[in-house]
């Protein structure tokens, strides 16, 4: 069994599927009803279109139908007595013999999950292979909750494993601004720039258009001190769910990400040896884009370097922890800091935001004093001379 994503080469009715996930046998044929779901849940339905996500579907299901396969698991037939079935068996295999963490494995048992109730109601089995329980949510009420008379609590799969709830990691203040003098690249340094000032995630940053920058000084409708407002593209570049947001660059910010493409992103261009051109304002020494590898090592390093943990997505914590801290401090902000820090995060639901408010909420009031522009002063708007 193979696991393939496709090329250009797949074409269906003029629309070209590159990345689409192929699961294939051993004699060359699709690995079916398997392929027919991922196709029908992944474009049929219109809901899913980012690659990533394909590719997550497509690789959880292809370990879970490897599993079986080799060994011997039946997955269209019931458990025997007092033995595991094959979903049991391979959520067991991926905690005991991988070890995986629970969240992962869960991600991949509601992937599974979702196919098992399609192939029960197109009858290629008699009935799903695991109950259901009821169980009480963590989520915050939503603007409905006045007509929600669930009281917080869901029907699960029994199948899923229980989760601890993750604590959110973000950098202080002082972090922030030990982990900035730290760095002593200044492409990677403004990396970090942009994803702490913006909660750019990582393959955001990385992949962030030079045709996105301009000189802020040019703009008539623009002055010092304000925040400059982009509209992120999937077209142009890598969004998580290939959702287009919008992003508030700060002036200054926006007059050292011009500097840099004027002063040094040409330099790196130059030295591509195959004079290879790409889109991207950051790119490596070589004159390539950064790979999420890269920007794994360069945290690693800067972790080292600094003796505290830190990561791309805790710059991503820090900005809406702080911002939203800042929003509700306000007393000339007009709207509602959730949905305005929801839009800048790019997620689907207020939900998903909340958790920054429990954050703000339940931590030290030291931890989280200080204001955005408090944030915005802990980074000069100088560059300095990049090492050979």
């Amino acid at each position: 069994m193979r696991f393939v994503l496709a090329d250009k080469n797949l074409v269906v009715q003029g629309r070209t599927f590159e990345g689409f996930p192929l699961l294939i046998n051993d004699d060359g044929d699709a690995i079916q009803p398997a392929q027919n779901w991922l196709w029908g849940v992944l474009v049929k339905s219109g809901r899913a279109s980012s690659t990533k996500t394909w590719e997550n579907y497509g690789r959880a299901v292809y370990d879970f139908f490897g599993f079986a396969l080799t060994n011997h698991y039946d997955w269209t037939k019931p458990a025997p007595s007092g033995m595991p079935g094959a979903i049991e068996a391979w959520r067991d295999w991926s905690r005991g013999t991988l070890g995986l963490q629970a969240s992962t494995i869960n991600q991949r048992l509601r992937v599974v999950v979702r196919f098992y109730k399609w192939a029960a109601q197109k009858g290629f089995i008699e009935h799903v292979p695991f109950d259901y329980v009821e169980v009480q949510t963590n989520r915050q009420p939503g603007f409905l909750a006045h007509v929600d008379t669930t009281g917080g609590r869901v029907c699960t799969p029994e199948i899923l494993l229980p989760q601890k709830q993750q604590t959110i990691r973000f950098l202080t203040k002082d972090q922030i601004g030990v982990c900035h003098e730290a760095l002593s690249n200044p492409t990677h340094q403004l990396m970090y720039e942009l994803m702490v000032r913006t909660g750019l995630r990582q393959i955001e940053s990385r992949t962030f258009p030079d045709s996105y920058v301009f000189d802020p000084e040019g703009r008539k409708d623009l002055r010092t001190g304000q925040k400059v407002r982009l509209h992120l593209d999937p077209a142009d570049m890598e969004i998580k769910y290939d959702k287009p947001r919008d992003i508030d660059v700060p002036y200054d910010l926006m007059e050292k990400l011009w500097a840099y493409s004027v002063r040094r992103r040409q330099g790196r261009a130059n030295n591509n040896r195959e004079a290879q051109e790409f889109p991207h304002l950051f790119l490596t020494e070589g004159g390539l884009p950064y790979s999420k590898n890269s920007i794994t090592a360069i945290f690693s390093a800067l972790s080292k370097r600094v003796g505290f943990a830190v990561t791309a997505h805790m710059l991503r914590h820090a900005y809406a922890t702080f911002l939203l801290w800042s929003l509700r401090k306000s007393t000339t902000f007009e709207g509602e800091p959730l949905l305005y820090v929801r839009d800048r995060l790019g997620h689907s639901d207020v939900s998903t935001t909340v958790i920054y408010l429990h954050l703000i909420n339940s931590l030290e009031g030291h931890l989280v004093l200080a204001h955005e522009d408090e944030i915005d002063q802990l980074f000069a708007p100088t560059l300095e001379a990049e090492p050979a």
